[in-house]
């Protein structure tokens, strides 16, 4: 199992994903995002939706509020990307007030393309939402306490 510690703050998230939380993923890009909310109680995140990055910028605020979130978990895919998305991520906290961490998404878009694929969607609508979809699974492995390739 490959340990994601430095990729999110050292906390005891088995025992913190057993509290009562709303909880926002996020896979980020610099032209989309996917958005998943995810249910701490329930072990459960759904997609959300796609939004362009300049309106994530517009709506995040509001995107917080209407869905109680407490907590705000970004994909970081161990590459490339990462400082541009911590980052985001510091900034993100900044103007939010809202804690965040950081999670290994490490291949969720390739499991979001197949479980859409799996789903029987047209091509069209898979790349609309695959998006929202990897945010959801990322968020998915982060609720059950576990890395992504466990």
């Amino acid at each position: 199992m490959r340990s994601s510690g430095h990729l999110h703050e050292k906390v005891d998230r088995k025992s913190e994903v057993n509290k009562d939380m709303k909880i926002l993923g996020i896979d980020y890009g610099r032209t989309k995002m996917g958005i998943a909310v995810g249910d701490t109680v329930l072990k459960l995140a759904e997609p959300l939706q796609v939004l362009t990055s300049s309106k994530f910028k517009v709506q995040s605020s509001k995107l917080l509020a209407e869905n109680a979130i407490e907590k705000i978990v970004i994909g970081v895919p161990g590459g490339k990307m990462d400082v541009e998305i911590k980052e985001f991520g510091a900034g993100l906290k900044k103007e939010t007030g809202v804690r965040v961490e950081f999670f290994d998404e490490t291949l969720t878009t390739q499991d979001a393309q197949q479980l859409l694929i799996i789903s029987g969607r047209k091509r069209k609508l898979r790349k609309e939402k695959e998006d929202a979809v990897a945010a959801a699974i990322m968020l998915q492995y982060y609720l059950e306490g576990r890395d992504n390739d466990d």
